[in-house]
């Protein structure tokens, strides 16, 4: 699987965002589909997912500010970021999980920057 990500930039605080990840095959083969982030000298933390059933989850600190879809027929994801703050610079990753029948398969795209000024 081959994950384009795009989307990424330099914004004030305060203002949106929208990500985009772009799959190599249909996302709905794909068990969960996923952002990351990860800002300098940190690790990289999930930020939101969505499972092929549609099912959603966030991390606390982007919850009721960023929103995770997908258009299916053009198998992408999309990641919304409304009132952005400065906490919010990092790269961001797109990430897909396949389960296969004896293993777990982790793809990652290229990775977008988000500059969040304040």
């Amino acid at each position: 699987v081959q994950l384009q990500a795009s989307g990424g930039g330099l914004v004030q605080a305060g203002g949106s965002l929208r990500l985009s990840c772009a799959a190599s095959e249909n996302i709905f083969s794909l068990n969960t589909m996923g952002w990351y982030r990860q800002a300098p000298g940190k690790q990289r933390d999930l930020v939101a997912g969505i499972t092929s059933g549609g099912s959603t989850n966030y991390a606390v600190s982007v919850k009721g500010r960023f929103t995770i879809s997908r258009d299916m027929a053009k198998n992408t994801v999309y990641l919304q970021m409304n009132s952005l703050k400065p906490e919010d610079t990092a790269v961001y990753y797109c990430n897909a999980r396949k389960r296969m029948m004896y293993s777990v398969n982790d793809y990652w795209g290229q990775g977008t920057q988000v500059t969040v000024s304040s």
